[in-house]
C-alpha cells in the first residue's frame, strides 16, 4: 500500500530502465540486471544507476526539508497517547465479553433447532414408510378382492368372466401391481414387507399365469383386443420381455422345429432355399396380429397400437438361430469352399429379406445389435475359407511360375501359361463363386500378393539367359526351345501396346560366341582357317528362331528392337574378351621374340615363330576376323544395320588392324 502511494522522482528519458520496476512487488535484483544487459552494457547501466541515486538523494532532502517542521515536533504531538490508550482498553475488553456471551447463547439456540429438525425429519421418513407399508397392503388386499384369492373354493372373477372382460381385469390388476411393486421396493427391508412378500410372490405368479393363458387365447382366437389388453398390461408391469419369450417358446419354436430339418443340408441347396422361404412365410402368416397390435405392420394404426414390443426381433430370430445352430451345425462347416459359399450367400439373402420384414429402421438397427445375430454371423467361419481358397489358388499359380515355362491353354488371349493362370487367379478372386463381400479386404490384398508374385517372377526371367547350353560343351547347338521364347510372345501379347522402349529378354551367353578363349589350343594342329567358326550360328540360333518362329505373333518392328538390343548386349561382351584374347596373344609374341633375342646362338627357331609358315597366333588373328566378318553377315541377314549394333564397328575394326599387322610382326 504505502509503496503504491510513493512517487518516485522522474528521470531522464535516456534512462535504459523505468523508475517503477522499483515499485513493484516481486522486484528482483538479479531479474532486473540481466533484463536490462540485453538492452545496455553494465557501464551504462552502472551510470544510469549513480545518475538516478543521486536525483533520489535529493528528492529526500526536498522532502525533509518540506515537512521539517513536522518531523521535529512528531515527538511533542505523542505526549499522553498512553494514558488515552489505557482508557479505552476497559470498555473494549466489556464488548468483548458481551459478543462472546450472545454468541454463546446464539449458538445453543441453533443447536436446539438442528436437533428438533432432525426429529422431525425422522418422524417424516417414518411417517411415509409407514404410508408406503399402508398403501402395499391396502394394493395387496385389493388385488386378491379382484382375483377372489380370498374364497379359493368358489369360482374366481377371472375364470367366471370372458376373455375380453378377463383382459381388462388384468389392466386393473396390473395398474395397481405396478403401484404395489414400486412402494414394496421403497419399502425394502422392513420387517413388515417380509411378512407380506408371500402374498406379494402369489399375486404375481398368479398374475403372469393368467397372462399367459389370456395370450395365449388371444392368439388362438386371433383377436385383436385380447391381444392389445394382454400387451398393454404387460407394459404395465413393465414385463414386455416375458411376453417376447412366451411367444418364441409357444408360437415360433414349433414352426422352427417343424421346418428345420438336419436333412436339409446334406440335401441339394434347393431345399436350405426352400427351407428359408418357409421361415420368412412365418412373419406375414403368424405374426400378422402381433405386429399390427404393436405397430409393426404398416397398416398399424397410431392410436391403438401398443409401444414397446419387437417380436420379429427378440421371438423370431432368436429361435430362428437356435434351430439352425443347433439343427444344421453342419451348415457352418467350411471344408467344402464351394457348398460354403453357396450356403452362405443363400443364408446372407435369408437375412436381408427378414431385415426387410422388420418395417421400420430402428427395428433393424436393433436386429443388428441382438446377440443372436452376431451369433448367426460369427458361426460362419470366413478367415478358415479364405485360407482353404488361399492355398487352392497360391498352388495352382506357383505350379504355372516355374524354370519351365509352358504354352497357354487353347482358345486363351494369353501365349503364357504363367500369364494365363496369374490373370485366371484375378478373376477368380472377384468372381461370383468365390467373392464374399466381408473378405474384400483379403481379397484385395490376394489380388496384390498375385501381382507382385507374378512380376518377381517376370524379373526372375529378365535375369536369366535362354540358352541352357553348358560352358564345357561349346560345341553342342545352342538348344533353345519354343518354352523358352514362350515368356517373349506372352510378353509382346501383354505390351503390343505400350512404349518402344521395352527391354528384351533374349540375351546370349559371351561363353557361346568366346568359345575360341577356352579351347584354343585346338588351332594349333589346322591348317590356316578359311571359314568361320560353327558357333556363330550355334550362337545366332535363338535369334533366328525369335525371328522365324514367332513373326506371326510379334510385330516385325519389336522384333527388330529385341534383336537389335540383344546383338547389341552380346557384341559388347564379345568385344571386351576379343580385345583380352589379342592382348594376351600379342603378350605372348613379345615373350616368344625375348626368348629368341636370347637364343640367337641357337640354330634352332621357337615354334612360335618359324619362318616355314603362319604361326598359330596369326591363326588366331584370322580366325577372328573371319568370325565377326561371318557375325557382321548375319546381322544384315536380320534386317539390321552392323552400325547400330553397339561395339560392332570397334570390334570389326579391331581384328581388322589385328590380321593387318600379324605379317608386320615377322622377323
Amino acid at each position: 500500500m504505502e509503496k503504491s502511494r510513493m512517487n518516485l522522482p522522474k528521470g531522464p528519458d535516456t534512462l535504459c530502465f523505468d523508475k517503477d520496476e522499483f515499485m513493484k512487488e516481486d522486484f528482483d535484483v538479479d531479474h532486473f540486471v540481466s533484463d536490462c544487459r540485453k538492452r545496455v552494457q553494465l557501464e551504462a547501466l552502472r551510470d544510469d544507476l549513480e545518475l538516478y541515486y543521486k536525483l533520489l538523494k535529493t528528492a529526500m532532502v526536498e522532502l525533509i526539508n518540506k515537512d521539517y517542521a513536522d518531523f521535529v515536533n512528531l515527538s511533542t504531538n505523542l505526549v499522553g497517547m498512553d494514558k488515552a490508550l489505557n482508557q479505552l482498553s476497559v470498555p473494549l475488553g466489556q464488548l468483548r465479553e458481551e459478543v462472546l456471551s450472545l454468541r454463546s447463547s446464539v449458538s445453543e439456540g441453533i443447536r436446539a433447532v438442528d436437533e428438533r429438525m432432525s426429529k422431525q425429519e425422522d418422524i417424516r421418513k417414518k411417517k411415509i414408510c409407514v404410508l408406503r407399508l399402508i398403501q402395499v397392503i391396502r394394493s395387496v388386499e385389493k388385488i386378491e378382492k379382484i382375483l377372489n384369492s380370498q374364497h379359493p373354493k368358489e369360482t374366481s372373477a377371472l375364470e367366471a368372466s370372458s376373455p375380453l372382460l378377463t383382459g381388462q381385469i388384468l389392466e386393473r390388476i396390473a395398474t395397481e401391481f405396478n403401484q404395489l411393486q414400486f412402494h414394496a421396493v421403497q419399502s425394502k427391508g422392513l420387517p413388515l414387507l417380509d411378512k407380506i412378500r408371500p402374498r406379494i410372490a402369489g399375486i404375481t405368479a398368479m398374475l403372469q399365469q393368467s397372462l399367459e393363458g389370456l395370450l395365449l387365447e388371444g392368439l388362438q382366437t386371433s383377436s385383436v383386443d385380447i391381444i392389445r389388453h394382454c400387451l398393454r398390461t404387460y407394459a404395465t408391469i413393465d414385463k414386455t420381455r416375458d411376453a417376447e419369450a412366451l411367444v418364441g417358446q409357444v408360437l415360433v419354436k414349433p414352426y422352427v422345429d417343424e421346418v428345420i430339418l438336419e436333412q436339409i443340408v446334406d440335401s441339394h441347396l434347393s431345399d436350405l432355399q426352400l427351407m428359408y422361404d418357409k421361415l420368412l412365410e412365418f412373419v406375414p402368416h403368424h405374426c400378422r396380429l402381433l405386429r399390427e397390435v404393436t405397430g409393426g405392420a404398416i397398416s398399424s394404426e397410431k392410436g391403438n397400437t401398443v409401444p414397446g414390443y419387437d417380436f420379429l426381433v427378440n421371438s423370431v430370430w432368436p429361435e430362428i438361430v437356435r434351430g439352425l445352430e443347433e439343427k444344421l451345425p453342419s451348415l457352418f462347416n467350411p471344408g467344402n469352399p464351394d457348398a460354403f459359399h453357396q450356403k452362405y450367400t443363400i443364408s446372407m439373402d435369408f437375412v436381408r429379406t427378414f431385415e426387410r420384414q422388420c418395417g421400420s429402421q430402428a427395428s433393424v438397427k436393433r436386429l443388428r445389435a441382438h446377440p443372436a445375430y452376431h451369433s448367426f454371423n460369427n458361426k460362419w467361419n470366413l478367415p478358415v475359407y479364405f485360407q482353404i481358397r488361399f492355398r487352392e489358388i497360391a498352388g495352382s499359380l506357383e505350379a504355372a511360375l516355374t524354370d519351365v515355362l509352358e504354352d497357354a491353354p487353347a482358345g486363351s488371349s494369353y501365349r503364357l501359361l504363367a500369364s494365363h493362370r496369374t490373370w485366371s487367379s484375378l478373376q477368380r478372386c472377384w468372381s461370383d463363386k468365390m467373392f464374399l463381400p466381408l473378405l474384400a479386404h483379403r481379397l484385395w490384398r490376394l489380388t496384390l500378393q498375385i501381382l507382385a508374385r507374378y512380376s518377381v517372377f517376370v524379373k526372375e526371367l529378365l535375369l536369366r539367359p535362354i540358352s541352357n547350353e553348358s560352358v564345357k560343351d561349346i560345341k553342342k547347338p545352342l538348344v533353345t526351345g519354343s518354352k523358352d521364347l514362350s515368356i517373349t510372345q506372352g510378353n509382346c501379347e501383354d505390351q503390343a501396346s505400350g512404349p518402344s522402349e521395352t527391354k528384351p529378354i533374349v540375351t546370349i551367353s559371351s561363353t557361346q560366341l568366346v568359345y575360341v578363349v577356352t579351347d584354343l589350343d585346338r588351332l594349333q594342329e589346322q591348317e590356316v582357317p578359311v571359314t568361320a567358326s560353327s558357333y556363330v550360328d550355334s550362337a545366332l540360333k535363338p535369334l533366328y528362331q525369335l525371328q522365324s518362329r514367332h513373326k506371326d505373333k510379334l510385330k516385325q518392328a519389336t522384333i527388330q528392337q529385341w534383336l537389335e538390343a540383344a546383338l547389341s548386349e552380346s557384341t559388347h561382351k564379345y568385344y571386351e574378351t576379343v580385345s583380352d584374347v589379342l592382348n594376351a596373344v600379342r603378350k605372348m609374341e613379345e615373350s616368344l621374340k625375348r626368348l629368341k633375342q636370347a637364343r640367337r646362338a641357337t640354330p634352332a627357331s621357337p615354334a612360335g615363330l618359324s619362318g616355314g609358315g603362319m604361326s598359330d597366333d596369326d591363326k588366331i588373328r584370322l580366325q577372328l576376323a573371319l568370325d565377326v566378318a561371318y557375325l557382321g553377315e548375319q546381322i544384315e541377314k536380320m534386317g539390321l544395320r552392323t552400325k547400330d549394333i553397339r561395339s560392332f564397328p570397334a570390334l570389326a575394326e579391331l581384328v581388322a588392324t589385328a590380321k593387318d599387322q600379324a605379317p608386320a610382326d615377322q622377323p
